[in-house]
């Protein structure tokens, strides 16, 4: 038997015989790999829709094959465009602008010294990611509602009429949408970099303060650099969804006089979709945002691999 095929099953006995020794962890791994199959990869057959004719009385398997149809629809609607150009806007400020608050959060976190005192401040910033959308979305509404929100109360007793709808303003709508998504997850996101932070080793502050660093130099030259592979690598993640703005914050801040800024892909689609039936121009839209995340992944995670040792693999 030749030398290469030897080794080569020689290997595949290891690896058997590893899966047998740790096959209680295997087993109790099997739910998970379950559900991922069943609810993730299995309605990936789903994406021949984009390829053909969906019609009812055939299904997704019977109908004409249509090649690229959809995708020379969608960018041939001048609308299109006008749909990523608002996606990417809303995508850059959620991924990028909105990064820095829950790290500061998070470093904050780690400067109250009062362990009850922490602990009952995270509680009250991880609340509001446990509420709906919806429930967002409402408090904001009975904020700005013209004449009997609080914000137009506190414009009539300034002296200006009080009757502004912020909502139907297109130029409201990004700091409205940016605010929300802020306030509601700051909090949750803030509970990895925390957890990073807590696990930076306390030999390199008491080297830092023997070298004469005060608290903010040790935050900046200590606390920093050492989450900054957890920065990079849950950066790198969000960046999957880069043409994925959020349907539901999105759909629900939406009304006629905002439409031009906050029609975006995610609401395109459900709209195409569900509401219009357009099943198979839908779904090759769907799939246009996810190659293009995934490009975007593949390319930061190799720049990021050759400038900071950092990647997701």
């Amino acid at each position: 038997m030749p030398k290469v095929k030897r080794n080569r099953i020689s290997e595949q006995n290891s690896i058997l015989k590893q899966i047998w020794q740790h096959k209680i962890l295997y087993l109790m791994l099997l739910p998970c790999v379950i559900f991922f199959f069943v609810f993730n990869y299995l309605p990936m057959a789903g994406m021949v829709l984009a390829f053909k004719e969906f019609r009812y009385d055939t299904g997704i398997w019977g109908g004409e094959w249509v090649g690229l149809k959809y995708y020379e629809r969608f960018f041939s609607d001048s609308m299109s465009w006008n749909y990523i150009w608002n996606t990417l806007i809303i995508s850059f400020m959620k991924l990028v602008l909105a990064l820095p608050f829950p790290i500061i959060l998070a470093l904050m976190f780690n400067e109250i010294a009062n362990d009850k005192l922490r602990t009952i401040v995270q509680s009250i910033t991880y609340i509001p990611h446990f509420l709906s959308w919806v429930v967002v979305i409402g408090i904001v509404q009975s904020i700005l509602a013209p004449n009997t929100g609080l914000v137009n109360e506190i414009i009539k007793l300034s002296g200006g009429d009080g009757n502004r709808f912020f909502l139907m303003e297109p130029e409201s709508f990004y700091p409205i949408m940016f605010s929300s998504y802020v306030w509601k997850d700051i909090g949750w996101n803030s509970v990895i970099y925390f957890a990073a932070i807590v696990g930076i080793s306390p030999q390199l502050y008491e080297a830092a303060m023997i070298d004469g660093a005060n608290r903010l130099k040790q935050v900046l030259y200590v606390t920093i650099p050492s989450i900054m592979p957890t920065i990079l690598v849950l950066f790198i993640l969000s960046l999957g969804n880069i043409l994925s703005a959020g349907f539901d914050q999105i759909y629900l801040l939406q009304t006629p006089g905002n439409l031009s800024v906050s029609e975006i892909i995610d609401t395109y689609v459900i709209k195409t979709g569900l509401k219009g039936g357009d099943f198979g121009y839908a779904t090759a839209i769907g799939l246009i945002q996810g190659v293009i995340g995934l490009i975007i992944v593949l390319i930061v995670n190799f720049i990021t691999h050759k400038k900071y040792g950092t990647s997701l693999w």
